[in-house]
């Protein structure tokens, strides 16, 4: 089961989150979300939603 931590306002936030997390370890997909403009929804597996969000917020602020 997959587990959205984050939605990237554009896609090149969301390739380099995808990017830092994958080098971190991490199974992460991204996915688009078609609302009025488009976002990226960045999921990972359930399982390790904890783990991910720490390393997120390293990435996110550094």
């Amino acid at each position: 089961m997959w587990t959205v931590i984050y939605i990237a306002p554009t896609a090149k936030i969301a390739e380099r989150i995808q990017k830092r997390l994958t080098e971190q370890g991490f199974l992460v997909r991204v996915r688009p979300i078609n609302l009025t403009k488009p976002q990226y929804e960045i999921l990972v597996p359930s399982g390790e939603v904890r783990e991910v969000q720490e390393v997120l917020g390293s990435i996110l602020h550094p």
